[in-house]
């Protein structure tokens, strides 16, 4: 199998070269350690210290201050090759989430065209989402329908991405499965709160999508159309909707970044204790 290459590259010049090496490291283990476990992915994660200088065979993920009106995070150069943007978010390290969510999506899809036929869904009169009859194409975006930051998970104290396992896809709920890598999606097509899931109706071949975006809002139905000729599924629908996912993220609950902020005390304390051994 060929190896796929990722790699982080500042375009602010605002992050410093510990929180650069850091998130590669982390999102290198995953890529190499939990994806493989349910996607048939051989890839490397790398931090790429020029911007001016990207090595042939790298995918690039690009940390930018903000994202043009209209732009989503993920893109193609004209020769259809696929690479990312993610925005730099200071006060937090929400960057390193978009950037482990960008990573294992391009690797899962490269083409941005993935499709997988699987049962419908759609939304009860009591908000609730179910399964319907019929079966729609869903788009495979692995990381979009468990996206909300309570579903991450750490990796050396660095916030990564919950994603989605091949069996999301199975036609009904077995259990001992796992939907989502964290096990945070319990059965087959759940969309957890603030995530949100792309497919085509084939009752008339245009995309649409179940958004719950907001967590304080119930999800809802929403039309997407036809994407243009000779755009990808995924450009097409990132640029609709990743800018209004990132505006109504709700962030990680107060319990949940407190134990984190612990967690990353303790292993800086312990990093540093560590270090007086070797001199």
């Amino acid at each position: 199998m060929l190896m796929k290459k990722v790699g982080l590259v500042d375009m602010t010049g605002k992050v410093d070269a510990h929180a650069m090496s850091a998130a590669v490291a982390a999102v290198n283990i995953q890529v190499t350690r939990d994806l493989p476990q349910f996607w048939p992915i051989n890839a490397t994660v790398e931090y790429l210290p020029d911007r001016h200088h990207i090595p042939q065979g790298v995918w690039p993920v690009q940390i930018v201050d903000h994202l043009p009106a209209g732009e989503g995070g993920f893109h193609q150069t004209r020769h259809g090759q696929p690479y990312a943007k993610i925005v730099l978010t200071p006060s937090s390290n929400e960057w390193t989430v978009d950037f482990s969510h960008e990573t294992l999506e391009m690797l899962v899809d490269p083409s941005g065209n993935r499709l997988q036929t699987s049962g419908a869904i759609g939304i009860d009169g009591g908000g609730q989402i179910k399964d319907v009859t019929g079966r729609f194409e869903y788009l495979v975006e692995a990381c979009d329908p468990c996206e909300a930051d309570d579903f991450t998970y750490l990796i050396d104290g660095v916030s990564v991405s919950d994603f989605i396992t091949p069996h999301f896809y199975d036609p009904k709920l077995i259990p001992g499965t796992r939907y989502s890598f964290t096990g945070a999606i319990s059965r087959p097509r759940e969309i957890l709160k603030g995530g949100y899931i792309s497919f085509l109706n084939p009752t008339d071949g245009e995309l649409q999508q179940i958004l719950w975006v907001d967590p304080n809002e119930p999800p809802q139905l929403v039309d997407l159309g036809p994407a243009p000729k000779g755009m990808s599924l995924r450009v097409f629908v990132e640029n609709k909707t990743r800018q209004m996912a990132l505006h109504k993220r709700a962030g990680l609950s107060a319990n949940i970044a407190k134990a984190r902020k612990a967690d990353r005390e303790k292993l800086a304390a312990a990093a540093t204790a560590r270090a007086k051994h070797y001199v």
